[in-house]
């Protein structure tokens, strides 16, 4: 019996925008992309500009582990406590919101509709807690590693 993939990436295009959820109408340019939720009721569109994307990592620590059902967690984080926002249709967590900067929203790869954003301006550039990622991922070719949340500039 063959099994055939639903969603495969070519790579001959410059975003990919698989059809993974129930919404068809998620899109990516050079200045806006979208992030949508399983089934389609919560669509957010956010800036791609390099000025707009403050910092993208891995986090390996257990409390991400746990709120993303995963063994990373891809997202910013500032060491405050998190406000998180779901998808209350289907419960993707579509981003959070730190104490520390409630005006910035702190977005989730994974509903991030073009997948390709994550190997090019969404690719983290820093893995934190490494200390506790498990053998067997590797680490991020050229991203940073820190076994903890770095402080901010100015704060040593």
């Amino acid at each position: 019996m063959k099994v055939t993939m639903a969603t495969v990436d070519n790579r001959n295009i410059d975003s990919f925008l698989p059809l993974a959820s129930l919404a068809r109408d998620g899109w990516s340019n050079d200045k806006e992309a979208t992030s949508t939720c399983l089934c389609g009721t919560v669509q957010l569109a956010f800036p791609t500009e390099s000025h707009s994307v403050l910092n993208r990592f891995n986090c390996h620590c257990a409390d991400c582990r746990k709120i993303s059902s995963s063994i990373h967690h891809q997202t910013t984080v500032s060491g405050n406590t998190m406000s998180n926002h779901f998808c209350v249709t289907c419960g993707v967590l579509m981003y959070r919101v730190s104490s520390g900067f409630p005006a910035a929203l702190l977005l989730r790869l994974g509903p991030v509709d073009d997948f390709r954003l994550a190997e090019t301006m969404l690719k983290p550039d820093m893995e934190v807690f490494t200390g506790t990622r498990v053998a067997w991922l590797p680490p991020v070719e050229g991203a940073a590693q820190f076994d903890r949340i770095q402080p901010p500039p100015g704060d040593v």
